[in-house]
């Protein structure tokens, strides 16, 4: 679990300043045409979202506790949800939340049963 969390630590930093980058054109874009859409906002947002989750997985790469998946699960849902309700003409957005909500509940499901199947090996 350490090695996956590292690289998707790695993974989610990039992503954010990818999204980052797509979220500052698709504003400009919004700004030029005046069509009142904030995907190029809820971008920003879910980018640093993506980059707080990613920098959590690299600190807790190593941790035996479920907190950091649960507060990581509770930040990408966040991402999830801001990223699915404002996309507007920023079609990619709808892809990014989706993604972040994946990666949180797997990452979450993966812990506790690994923690369950532990906790199991050690009772026997």
């Amino acid at each position: 679990m350490k090695t996956t969390k590292l690289v998707f630590g790695i993974l989610m930093i990039v992503l954010s300043v990818f999204i980052g980058l797509q979220s500052m054109v698709t504003g400009l874009g919004n700004s030029l045409e005046s069509n009142n859409q904030h995907g190029g906002s809820a971008g920003i947002l879910v980018g640093i979202l993506y980059l707080v989750a990613g920098i959590v997985y690299l600190a807790t790469k190593s941790a035996k506790k479920l907190g950091a998946d649960i507060a990581n699960f509770i930040l990408l849902a966040l991402a999830w949800l801001l990223g699915v309700s404002n996309a507007g003409s920023y079609g990619d957005l709808t892809v990014w939340g989706w993604l972040a909500l994946i990666i949180g509940a797997l990452f979450l499901v993966w812990h506790i049963l690994s923690n369950k199947k532990a906790k199991n090996v050690v009772s026997k």
